[in-house]
This record gives C-alpha cells, sequence and structure tokens, in this order.
C-alpha cells in the first residue's frame, strides 16, 4: 500500500471517533488512556505536530522536544487528577494546534528553551484537559500509561515521517504543518 493509501486509511479510521474524545471512552483505565490523545482532533493534531517540528530540528532539540512534552503533560495530567482547572485551557490547546502547525510549517528552530518553553507550556494544558477527564473508577496510573503511551507513539509517528521520507517531501511536511495551523485556527475560531 502506498503511503498516500496509508494515511488516507489512518485518516478516514480516526474520523467517526473524533467527537468521542472528551465526553468519556466506554472503557476504563489504560484503553481510555490510550484512546484519549488519538481520538480528539485537537490532541492528535498537536502530538503529532510535535513529532513533526522535532524531525525538524538538529541535535538535542529532537529528543528534548517529545521528552518535554511527555513529561510535562504527564505532571499536568496529575494536576488534573487533583481537580487543578487551568484557565483558558481549551483555548490554551487550541493555541498549541496553530502554533506547531505554524512551527512545523515555517520548519522554525528557536533556541533550544524557548522551544522547550512554548512545548512545556502546551504540554501543561494538555495534560490538565487529560487528567480532568478521567473517567469514574478507572485507575488514574493505567490512564495516565495509556496517554502518555499513546502521546509518545504520536510524537514517533511524526518523527518517523519527517526522517523516512526523502529530503523531496519536505514541502509536504510543511503543507502538513500548515494544515494543522489552519485546524488551530478554526479550533480557536469555534
Amino acid at each position: 500500500m502506498s503511503l498516500r493509501k496509508s494515511l488516507y486509511a489512518l485518516a478516514l479510521s480516526l474520523t467517526p471517533a473524533i467527537a468521542f474524545a472528551h465526553p468519556g471512552h466506554g472503557d476504563h483505565g489504560l484503553i481510555a488512556g490510550l484512546a484519549h490523545p488519538v481520538t480528539g482532533l485537537d490532541h492528535l493534531l498537536a502530538m503529532f505536530a510535535v513529532g513533526l517540528w522535532a524531525a525538524q530540528q538538529q541535535g538535542a532539540a529532537r529528543l528534548a522536544l517529545p521528552c518535554t512534552f511527555v513529561l510535562t503533560m504527564l505532571i499536568g495530567g496529575l494536576l488534573g487528577f487533583e481537580g487543578l482547572e487551568m484557565p483558558f485551557m481549551e483555548t490554551g490547546i487550541a493555541a498549541s494546534v496553530l502554533a506547531l502547525g505554524l512551527c512545523v510549517a515555517l520548519a522554525v528552530r528557536p533556541p533550544l528553551a524557548l522551544a522547550m518553553l512554548a512545548t512545556a507550556a502546551f504540554a501543561l494544558a494538555h495534560g490538565v484537559a487529560h487528567g480532568l477527564e478521567l473517567p469514574e473508577l478507572s485507575s488514574p496510573w493505567l490512564y495516565a500509561a495509556g496517554f502518555v503511551a499513546a502521546t509518545a507513539a504520536l510524537h514517533a509517528a511524526g518523527y518517523g515521517i519527517v526522517r523516512l521520507l526523502p529530503q523531496a517531501a519536505a514541502p509536504l511536511v510543511r503543507c502538513a504543518g500548515l494544515a494543522s495551523a489552519g485546524a488551530g485556527a478554526w479550533l480557536l475560531a469555534g
């Protein structure tokens, strides 16, 4: 199966589940945690974009950005489990989709500290959202393990696509970033 057909199949398989990302997943614990980042368009695009953006970086930033996101998201998740609510959390999540998409589209390479700070701020909002949406009767630890694993997989998928594609495909990656930025702008407007 060609890459294009594989991406179409992936998009089609995720489409029906997008609406179910936030109200609850029906499954508890690990499965619910795995589902949350993958079935919410906002989370899916932001986390995939982190992987794309990391692959566009050089040196330590390639690993630092995804690791920063995962660790900070986990901290945010733990805060969410305790009931902490962030002001403008959903706006922050939508802004992360827009900003990370633009970072990919423009292939920006800011200083590592600035890139990590922005990544951490976005991850905190995503993590608190995950934590606040812990399904009833779920093990918080299994749920956290699920959303951490799904996030790391999305980062790895984005990273892998950029690193495996020939250099001539760089404009396609930038177009994906632009599409993500457009989705982020749509989410902010909604």
